[in-house]
């Protein structure tokens, strides 16, 4: 049921239905706004922010003209190539790095440098070591999301370690108790806890990820949105380039989701659910 009382309570709150309506709503005014001020060109030129009608028939042009479909395929094909091998290669190092102290003190300081690195000042890099083709623009994904995702891989480490957080230690006190042995600690403690925690970490990368695909794509243009932007801003179509952004942001919305399901399938502990797996392949004994 719809309600707004709430709406206006300082600290107040509304059930689902009623923030899904006022979202709506918010929607149509943002759309009715847009439209006006670019309705007549007079207000706001159309080559600085085209009219929304312009933009919606535009996506016909580029589906028939300009392979949409691939290039959107290109484009997401780096990103799980780059998400997938960015995963691979942090967790076995952050692992390292967080679990002995030798690592840590050899290594941690430089890996956290490397989150300051710009990015888009080494592409030569990349091109001098993988070429220009689809390889590197992957391993340039890569390097952008593992530079993000080792430094808290490592911190998530420290802080089941840490005898402060008496929330997360008693996990490890546990296990010591019992008389566990090394593996056992990483199997059962250390790679469930850090996996259920920069889960939610990696599905927040997703927007970063997508700024470091348009640049990739940038170079040596063989597809891709980021490719498509970049050729059809120079030839001033901007309905076509908002179309293409606008795309970008429902990719990123739709994978956002996709990685909350994951993550509810993954570690359903963390949602209070039993997990689907389990439901799957392990069927509970009935009574006789």
């Amino acid at each position: 049921m719809i309600n707004f009382k709430g709406l206006f309570k300082m600290g107040g709150s509304v059930n689902k239905l009623t923030s899904t309506v006022i979202a709506l709503i918010g929607l149509v005014i943002l759309l009715a706004l847009w439209y006006f001020l670019t309705a007549t060109g007079e207000i706001i030129p159309s080559k600085i922010l085209p009219n929304p009608v312009a933009v919606i028939k535009s996506y016909g042009e580029l589906f028939t003209d300009y392979e949409l479909l691939g290039n959107v395929w290109y484009s997401v094909q780096l990103n799980i190539y780059g998400y997938v091998t960015a995963i691979v290669l942090a967790l076995p190092i952050g692992f390292f790095i967080g679990m002995f102290p030798i690592a840590r003190s050899l290594f941690s300081q430089y890996i956290d440098a490397f989150r300051f690195l710009p990015l888009t000042a080494i592409t030569g890099i990349f091109i001098a070591w993988f070429g220009i083709g689809f390889d590197m623009k992957v391993s340039f994904l890569s390097f952008g999301i593992l530079i993000y995702l080792l430094p808290v891989i490592v911190q998530r480490i420290a802080e089941l370690q840490n005898p402060s957080n008496s929330k997360d230690y008693v996990y490890l006190q546990t296990i010591q108790t019992l008389g566990a042995t090394n593996w056992q600690k990483f199997r059962h403690v250390y790679f469930p806890y850090v996996t259920e925690k920069i889960s939610e970490d990696i599905r927040v990368l997703t927007a970063i990820s997508w700024t470091y695909i348009i640049v990739a794509e940038l170079l040596n243009k063989e597809g891709g949105i980021g490719a498509m932007i970049y050729t059809l801003g120079r030839q001033s179509r901007t309905p076509e380039v908002f179309a293409l952004l606008f795309l970008i942001i429902l990719i990123g919305f739709l994978q956002d989701r996709l990685f909350k399901m994951l993550d509810v399938t993954l570690f359903p502990s963390k949602y209070n659910k039993e997990s689907f797996l389990k439901t799957l392949f392990f069927k509970p004994v009935q009574p006789k």
